[in-house]
């Protein structure tokens, strides 16, 4: 307890310390919100399959969080997110569960496709564009709308980022044995998978450029600015953008290999170019606000829950009644969460 003078008085107004787990529970719920997001949502990890949702809590959550203390504790913004959210998505995929190297373990039609120089080229794609907006910047900006008094600053204390970065590290060995010790050889029936050398090198300077690059950006400046959209077109455009991105990696899975892989790379690339050109742009503008948050996250949210039932056809009961339940509570979450929002006001960020 400490006391803090209240004017020319000598009257002091007692001042409680916040308790630890209100402390805490920005960081916490951003940690569960990652791997929601990313695997749950979307049915990656099923009820038959929730037993690794802790591991995907330390990698996805720690590295959520992680990303955004630096982020925040150095005043940056949106592009920084997602440089050091793409560098998470290369450790995961290059080093950790090595899933755009080692050949696919899921081939709709039996063919291998997309693959080049030891890469999964088009699943890479997909991957780095969905692992680190959905890992890192919808899962920070949802957790923010839950806790906008602590937008501005950090989550963890000292200790806090020291068990956080053991946590991660122990989920990434955990998330690596895991995968290419046992699921891909006792539950796929493929070879042990070693990446090369060079590989390894390439994806860790990658990631070092990105971190360098990440801590060096600086918000966009409002001269560059566009006056963004109406929310509900917003979230209208990011829920088609979400489903266009889930056919992508359908795709790379080999649903139709006959299709020109150099096609679907173009129109992967002319997709992220449209949204590097607009997003930021309109972020940057004073008219964006919180709503443009909330409508970005729940529209996107919204398509991939919806397009990702078609990945359930032919799945268990159990399967699919975990998907419903966990899509309806994301919903219900969702709709709280824009009703706080909306009657806020219409509060720039």
């Amino acid at each position: 307890m400490c006391f803090r003078p209240a004017g020319k008085g000598m009257s002091m107004e007692k001042v409680q310390p916040e308790s630890w787990p209100r402390r805490i529970a920005p960081a916490l719920l951003l940690a569960f919100l990652a791997p929601v997001f990313t695997e749950v949502l979307p049915g990656a990890t099923r009820f038959s399959s929730i037993f690794v949702f802790p591991i995907e809590m330390a990698v996805w959550g720690g590295g959520a969080v992680l990303i955004r203390e630096v982020v925040r504790r150095r005043g940056l913004g949106w592009w920084s997110l997602l440089l050091l959210g793409l560098a998470l998505a290369i450790a995961e995929e290059c080093l950790i569960q090595q899933t755009s190297l080692a050949p696919l373990v899921i081939r709709l039609k039996g063919e291998e496709w997309a693959r080049a120089f030891g890469v999964n080229y088009v699943y890479l794609l997909w991957a780095l564009v969905y692992e680190s907006v959905w890992v890192v910047l919808l899962s920070v900006l949802t957790a923010e709308m839950v806790f906008p008094g602590r937008r501005a600053e950090g989550w963890l204390s000292r200790a806090g980022a020291i068990a956080t970065i053991s946590l991660f590290l122990l989920g990434a060995f955990l998330a690596w044995f895991s995968w290419t010790r046992i699921a891909r050889v006792q539950v796929f029936h493929q070879p042990p998978f070693a990446p090369p050398t060079l590989a390894v090198f390439a994806a860790l300077l990658g990631m070092l450029i990105l971190a360098w690059a990440a801590l060096r950006v600086r918000r966009s400046p409002s001269a560059s600015s566009w006056r963004p959209p109406p929310s509900v077109l917003l979230a209208a455009a990011a829920a088609i953008w979400a489903i266009l991105w889930y056919g992508l990696v359908v795709l790379a899975f080999g649903i139709a290999p006959r299709t020109p892989s150099i096609v679907v790379v173009a129109g992967g690339l002319g997709v992220i170019l449209i949204l590097i050109v607009l997003v930021p742009r309109w972020a940057a503008h004073p008219g964006w606000s919180r709503r443009h948050d909330f409508a970005l996250v729940a529209g996107a949210l919204a398509g991939s829950m919806a397009v990702s039932f078609v990945g359930f056809i032919g799945s268990s009961s159990a399967d699919l009644a975990f998907k419903i339940a966990a899509d309806l509570l994301a919903a219900l979450f969702l709709l709280w969460l824009g009703r706080r929002v909306f009657r806020s006001g219409a509060e720039t960020r």
